[in-house]
């Protein structure tokens, strides 16, 4: 009768080294430690944050001397003084928390409907489709859609033709703050479905049905069921497109053709254009002061968002 030899597959060996490895230089004493392993490279990176906004904050301090074009060694806080009397400045930060605002405002209008169809569809294809459309802006930069809005809204323009078909002369639709507006909102749908679709996803079909056999028709179950139990869906997606819209610096800069300029705008300019880095670090920490004051009061009237999402359950 013939034997048969069980063959020990060679990667199993390298395996079972890798691990004996393993324990001699982490021993098991040391499991306890392995969460704040994990945490390191997130607090690395919140270190290299910190270090680098107060480089920024010292270079605040310092005016830039005119006859050499380089930082005074004196500290002062000119740059902030210049940055609050001059009324541009103002009406920059004006036009980005606006515009923040009603971007976030729009594309949670428009987001929510999308992620509620998407989640609830039971068509397997159309849910496909809407997550192959949702992904697909990823892969082209913020930068080369800003730039394709240019030919589609342009005098020449694919609208403006359109418009020529019935009469209509050419309007200007680029350059101008609800170009800016538009190019945001379409750049940050996404995002709102993204933060929102877990939130509808958390809600159990069940409900919808036994408010629905209760007499709720579909707008009172929207309204009194769905909308309240997506409110964390809702102040994390507002959060994430209203950070990112109050910072954004390529669709002003684009569409708004160097007529809309945001904070962001601002800082390049200063940083790039000028060379006073200490006026440019100065924004940036008003950009900072401005982006963390909203946040909070957002926190402590709406809640943590997605943050809270699993609080009720303890």
């Amino acid at each position: 009768m013939r034997s048969y030899r069980t063959a020990y597959p060679f990667r199993w060996r390298v395996m079972d080294t890798l691990e004996m490895l393993a324990r001699v230089l982490w021993p098991n004493r040391f499991s306890g430690a392995v969460p704040y392993l994990m945490l390191a490279p997130a607090v690395l990176l919140v270190l290299l944050l910190v270090i680098g906004m107060a480089q920024i904050a010292d270079s605040s301090l310092h005016v830039l001397d005119r006859s050499t074009f380089l930082p005074s060694a004196d500290f002062t806080l000119a740059n902030y003084q210049t940055a609050l009397r001059q009324p541009l400045y103002w009406m920059i930060i004006w036009r980005s928390l606006l515009g923040a605002a009603v971007v976030t405002l729009l594309s949670l209008i428009f987001a929510f409907p999308y992620a509620y169809l998407m989640v609830r569809t039971p068509s397997a294809l159309l849910r496909k489709f809407l997550l192959i459309a949702l992904f697909l802006p990823f892969f082209i930069g913020q930068v080369v859609r800003a730039y394709g809005w240019l030919i589609i809204l342009g005098n020449q323009g694919v609208m403006n033709e359109m418009l020529g078909w019935v009469g209509i002369e050419p309007q200007r639709l680029l350059f101008n703050y609800p170009a800016v507006l538009f190019g945001l909102v379409q750049y940050m749908l996404p995002f709102a479905v993204l933060m929102l679709a877990p939130a509808i996803t958390a809600i159990p079909e069940e409900i919808e049905s036994a408010a629905s056999s209760l007499g709720a028709n579909w707008w009172r179950t929207f309204t009194h069921v769905i909308l309240p139990m997506s409110k964390p869906g809702l102040v994390g997606a507002g959060l994430v497109v209203l950070t990112l819209s109050l910072t954004d610096f390529a669709m002003p800069a684009v569409l708004g053709g160097g007529s809309q300029d945001f904070i962001a705008n601002a800082i390049y300019d200063q940083f790039f254009r000028t060379s006073d880095q200490g006026m440019g670090a100065a924004l940036t920490l008003f950009l900072v002061g401005i982006g963390s004051l909203v946040v909070g009061v957002i926190f402590t009237v709406f809640g943590a968002g997605t943050l809270a999402m699993g609080r009720g359950k303890k």
